[in-house]
């Protein structure tokens, strides 16, 4: 009976063949950050949004693009400044003498993969200008809704180090991104990989090099292939519990909301595909809790004097909460 729940059910031959594809493109320019590129593809995938936080010259932009040529979709940056008003972003309407009319004239938000770099540059007012966009793909300028092109994901980076003039990301902005992605340093190998890689050739001859694997299209059916992978109520129940004790856990001043707990079923489900099972496991879940909390959680001031951190007090709620056998 047993081995019957376990047969494959669903043909992920395509879905793993691209995705590795996509991995061999990627690598003729990115050194490591395996685990980056893996949740990007995860998120991607689920239909999300992904916040990536690291210092500077990690290959967060680089990476970004990267991801925007091998599904062959248009890309667009936008660096968040101080100054940078929401009409700078969603798009304005500009009045047309010729037609004595006023027309919209889309802003930068309306392309497939959008890069914010520094997202947290940049005031409340036009963080939330945000909010619908991620949230709902459409933008509602003088009483006309424009939906987006599909995909539509918005990847953003931050500074972790450089906290001078910038504005902490509201709570309701941060539940809209899928993952916080923390990039680290590379290791020793990978760093001389990195200088092998790029001493006889310059970065925008390894651009020229990576090329389109998949489309857009392809994308969306490997998104209805994700639906179908296999999740057991035990599993569910256990997604339910590490969520609920974030809001009942005492060193927690915010807990994870029930979009945290539709993300981690979303990203539990990618993650089991992309390694070619058609059912998820307690190590899937797992391994997706942490970049789908740590930015939907506050500690409370007294734990944050202790020094105690997001990805900490995640460690500890799972290793409370029993796993399903």
């Amino acid at each position: 009976m047993e081995e019957s729940i376990f047969q494959q059910r669903i043909d992920l031959s395509a879905l793993n063949q691209s995705m590795e594809s996509i991995r061999s493109e990627i690598g003729k320019v990115i050194v490591g950050q395996h685990k980056m590129l893996d949740l990007l593809m995860i998120g991607l995938l689920c239909d999300g949004h992904i916040l990536i936080e690291g210092v500077p010259g990690v290959a967060k932009t680089l990476t970004a693009k990267l991801i925007a040529k091998v599904i062959d979709v248009d890309f667009s940056r936008i660096q968040f400044t101080p100054d940078l008003m929401p009409s700078d972003v969603v798009g304005t309407s500009v009045f047309n003498p010729k037609e004595g009319d006023f027309y919209f004239k889309p802003g930068p938000v309306f392309s497939n993969i959008v890069l914010i770099d520094e997202i947290n540059r940049a005031p409340a007012k036009t963080q939330a200008a945000l909010f619908e966009v991620m949230e709902e793909r459409q933008v509602t300028i003088d009483g006309f809704t424009h939906e987006m092109r599909l995909p539509f994901i918005i990847l953003a980076t931050q500074n972790p180090v450089e906290q001078e003039g910038t504005y902490r990301l509201p709570e309701a902005q941060l539940d809209r991104f899928i993952f916080k992605i923390d990039v680290q340093y590379p290791s020793l190998q990978e760093e001389i990989g990195i200088l092998n890689n790029q001493h006889g050739r310059t970065q925008a001859q390894l651009l020229y090099e990576v090329v389109k694997i998949i489309s857009p299209m392809d994308i969306n059916n490997f998104r209805a292939t994700i639906q179908s992978v296999i999740i057991e109520p035990r599993l569910i129940e256990y997604i339910a519990k590490i969520v609920i004790e974030t809001r009942n856990n005492p060193a927690l001043y915010l807990g994870a909301s029930p979009r945290a707990s539709l993300a981690i079923l979303r990203a539990s489900k990618a993650n089991a595909a992309i390694k070619g099972r058609d059912f998820v496991t307690p190590g899937d879940i797992k391994e997706m809790v942490p970049p789908v909390l740590r930015h939907r959680i506050i500690l409370t001031p007294e734990k944050e004097m202790e020094g105690l951190t997001a990805d900490d007090l995640i460690e500890h709620i799972l290793e409370a909460i029993e796993v399903p056998r």
